[in-house]
């Protein structure tokens, strides 16, 4: 990477939002530069109507992230630097930035497969978690590993680990604070796939074309019902349910799918 080139990469293929944190010599830490880039790229995945899925991964093969800058990003959260330069005075403007770069919290519903090339630690571990669907490089490891920096994996993270995996195993995850190695994510079932490591990409990619068959909106209404009534009683998750059916079945693609299969053709999905 040179030095003129952006933190993030950002591109737009067939319906897929290709995401590649790109900051390989810091093995993809957040900057405030990526930070900020990254609010604004899922601004723009959220309202592009072409856009059905987003693959997030990061440049190079020994990091998916870090996670925060310790010697910029960290001190600015804390409030213990003073921001130098455009990048970092637009962070500072809005410290929350953080969560969102990250997707805690996000307010769309468009599936997001990552490509773990390589280790995804503290807050890119976070960054994992909020994603839908992981693929793993087999020489990768995940760590949630703040406690050991004196901090805690506010990102999402404490709220999400157990409703991903079995208590005891997230309680240790967050506790001990140690990275696992991929087979151990697989068997724990924190992620899909584990692949050679010259495979993530190819393979998430594929998933990620699978996915990008479905109807839009039948997509972002699928995750929603599902991310909505986690750890709901029933009647309150079924609630929520029946109204993303309902909303689905008021789209033009909600039609077009049964058409196009009687016409037995390939469907036009517009995401209307």
């Amino acid at each position: 990477m040179t030095a003129a080139e952006p933190h993030v990469l950002y591109e737009k293929r067939d319906g897929i939002a290709y995401v590649t944190l790109n900051r390989p010599g810091k093995r993809n830490a957040f900057s405030p530069e990526m930070l900020v880039r990254l609010c604004d790229i899922w601004r723009d995945v959220a309202e592009d109507r072409q856009i059905r899925v987003a693959l997030v991964t990061g440049a190079g093969d020994q990091a998916f992230s870090s996670g925060g800058d310790l010697g910029i990003t960290i001190p600015l959260m804390m409030r213990t630097r003073e921001p130098v330069g455009e990048w970092e005075e637009r962070f500072a403007q809005d410290r929350k930035q953080l969560y969102r770069a990250i997707l805690r919290g996000a307010n769309f519903f468009k599936p997001v497969v990552a490509a773990i090339n390589g280790d995804a630690l503290a807050g890119g571990a976070e960054f994992v978690l909020a994603t839908d669907i992981r693929v793993m490089a087999e020489t990768a490891r995940i760590g949630v590993t703040e406690v050991r920096r004196g901090l805690i994996a506010g990102g999402g993270s404490l709220v999400r680990l157990a409703r991903q995996v079995p208590w005891a195993m997230a309680m240790e995850l967050a506790l001990v604070g140690e990275a696992i190695s991929a087979p151990q994510a697989l068997a724990m079932g924190l992620v899909n796939r584990v692949v050679p490591q010259g495979e993530v990409l190819a393979v998430a990619e594929n998933l990620a074309r699978r996915i990008s068959l479905g109807a839009p909106m039948a997509l972002a209404k699928t995750k929603e019902a599902m991310v909505r009534s986690n750890g709901l009683p029933f009647d309150e998750a079924f609630t929520i349910e029946a109204q993303c059916t309902k909303d689905n079945a008021a789209t033009e693609d909600a039609k077009e799918g049964p058409r196009a299969f009687m016409q037995k053709r390939p469907p036009v999905y517009t995401g209307r």
